[in-house]
């Protein structure tokens, strides 16, 4: 009875949603370059590049928008790095995507430990506020919970609007949409498959790294080396949970968030002694079962994995 009464929370929901947004950030980039046709395995190194790269902006002074902006533009030149290596010289996105991990993670440590060598305890930083929008945060439930939230979180929610609307009622997504499924078919149409493909992943590293940023800049006040623990891998598999449509990559967000939600209340209420290790994994196991069930009939983008070589038929 207890744990169902946080559903009747709006502090639940609240940090619902806020713990919800990197995911969407990152899960919306990691869709974006998959329905290009391009599997980007380095999320995880993108939005730790993001963490670093955001959070040192502020840290010399600049202010927290620029921030957000430089991360997006360090994410930008990762999967661009990435686009090069998959897309226009057609090398494995597996190991590709993996090396861009390594790097964008190692490099972030490396840049921070340079920064500050002797520091033991990360400095802090001034982060984003939470927002008090006259009258929508006063609506019952549904203010605190959405416009009580920092403006990235509700860029976040914005983002998914605006990448469902450009993807299915614009002639920009259904060239995306193309690539990804028939690339021989948009070269004829004189698309340029390369050029898509590779503004596809820049634009989708750009906001996976807003996602990492967000963790340094909104979430929490300072930069902590392997903050980002797992939540590139979370995006990607909530891609495939959502069969590659933004809403429901959407829902499965504010659903993984809800489990991690859960399970960090109940590791705090429980009395039993089983070790907390138990609880960190709950919002794992329910993310797989979750996965196994949503994603048996979804219909992938045909040219995922697959290199485009112009001129080959």
């Amino acid at each position: 009875m207890d744990i169902l009464s946080l559903f009747l929370e709006t502090g639940f929901w609240l940090a619902t949603v806020r713990m919800a947004t990197p995911l969407i950030f990152g899960t919306m980039g990691e869709l974006i370059c998959e329905r290009a046709g391009v599997l980007n395995l380095g999320i995880e190194g993108i939005m730790a590049a993001g963490c670093m790269s955001g959070w040192t902006w502020v840290f010399l002074g600049g202010t927290l928008w620029g921030g957000v902006l430089f991360a997006a533009m360090v994410g930008a030149c990762l999967g661009l790095l990435h686009a090069v290596f998959t897309v226009h010289l057609g090398l494995s996105q597996h190991v590709t995507g993996l090396g861009i991990t390594m790097l964008g993670a190692s490099l972030s440590s490396f840049v921070f430990r340079m920064l500050l060598p002797q520091v033991t305890t990360p400095p802090k930083i001034t982060p984003f506020a939470p927002l008090d929008i006259p009258v929508l945060s006063a609506l019952p439930f549904i203010g605190p919970v959405l416009f009580s939230q920092t403006a990235l979180t509700l860029l976040a929610f914005v983002l998914v609007g605006v990448t469902a609307y450009v993807l299915l009622r614009t002639p920009l997504g259904l060239a995306l949409r193309m690539v990804g499924e028939h690339p021989l078919a948009a070269e004829a149409q004189g698309l340029s498959v390369l050029g898509l493909r590779t503004g596809a992943v820049m634009v989708g590293s750009a906001f996976m790294a807003v996602g990492g940023a967000f963790l340094t800049l909104a979430a929490f006040d300072a930069y902590y080396i392997g903050m980002v623990n797992g939540r590139g891998w979370i995006c990607i598999a909530l891609v495939v949970f959502s069969s590659w449509k933004p809403g429901k990559a959407l829902l499965g967000a504010l659903l993984f968030a809800a489990f991690d939600a859960i399970q960090m209340r109940v590791q705090q209420q429980s009395m039993t002694g089983i070790p907390y290790q138990f609880y960190l994994m709950l919002p794992y196991i329910c993310s797989i079962l979750a996965l196994i069930v949503m994603s048996r009939k979804a219909a992938y983008p045909k040219a995922l994995l697959v290199p485009f070589r112009k001129g080959e038929r």
